[in-house]
């Protein structure tokens, strides 16, 4: 697991006493911090930080209880919607009771949920993410937040699209985008300029969703379904990675198996990389 990088969780310090929360079985916030779905998930001691837009939460977890460092009040009005704490992860599990090799991936990634994230947040992260590995992609996301986010104390907000679009083009450089900068300066001005209204887009059907999304530069098919499952919440958008590609034609003679489980087949599509990872 990703250790905290330095200074982010030692100068966050928590005030007053922690807020406990009752969970289902199915949450495991070190699964959920590796499975490849978040980029500013940290472990540090036996607590772990998350950080998604301009927010930063400190988490302990204990079986079914988890301490948490925020009042209820941000608790019930975000971090419960992005942990998707709502929906019933057990029951789609034993839909792969008939299937060995997604059964026992299903086992192995119990306690993973899909987050309820940003659209601009994962936009960017994962057209960041091409042919780079998840310490790589962890890095140039903390330099972009470094050099635009807003100093939140002992942390950085993800960048508004008004900061990336106004960045000088050597300090994006400098942040390890490669020939992924021109495709974070395109999102960026669609999305200042109003070009793509993200918000617009959760009233779209699936299709339309993917295509919106590609008309931005650098972004296709795998990038688009990233975006749509951890942002949109559109849980039948398989991502189609190297790892899940060597599920399709390894364990299953080429044949797509997610397909057959419809609205959760990206839930078992997490599972089934998580698992194919950790093999």
């Amino acid at each position: 697991m990703k250790q905290c990088p330095a200074g982010l969780c030692s100068r966050g310090a928590m005030h007053g006493k922690d807020m406990k929360i009752n969970i289902t079985e199915d949450t495991d916030l070190r699964k959920i911090a590796e499975s490849g779905q978040c980029f500013r998930a940290y472990e540090t001691g036996s607590a772990f930080i998350f950080i998604a837009k301009d927010k930063k939460i400190r988490l302990t977890q204990q079986k079914d209880t988890l301490s948490a460092d925020c009042t209820e009040s941000d608790w019930n009005g975000f971090w419960k919607h992005y942990f998707d704490l709502d929906r019933d992860y057990a029951a789609i599990r034993k839909k792969a009771a008939r299937d060995p090799f997604m059964s026992a991936a299903a086992e192995a990634g119990k306690g993973i949920r899909i987050l309820k994230q940003d659209p601009w947040e994962m936009l960017i992260s994962f057209i960041i993410s091409q042919r780079k590995s998840i310490p790589a992609i962890r890095t140039s996301i903390e330099r972009l937040c470094e050099a635009f986010g807003e100093d939140k104390g002992d942390y950085h907000a993800f960048p508004t699209p008004k900061a990336l679009y106004e960045a000088e083009a050597s300090v994006l450089q400098g942040c390890g985008l490669g020939y992924r900068l021109e495709y974070i300066r395109d999102a960026a001005s669609k999305v200042y300029l109003g070009e793509l209204d993200l918000d617009a887009l959760f009233k779209m059907n699936d299709e339309d969703l993917q295509n919106t999304l590609k008309s931005v530069k650098g972004v296709g098919d795998k990038v688009a379904n990233c975006v749509m499952l951890f942002a949109y919440g559109r849980t039948a958008a398989v991502p189609v990675d190297t790892w899940i590609k060597k599920i399709i034609e390894e364990d299953y003679n080429g044949k797509n198996p997610f397909s057959a489980y419809k609205d959760d087949a990206g839930i078992m599509q997490q599972y089934a990389f998580f698992y194919k990872r950790t093999l």
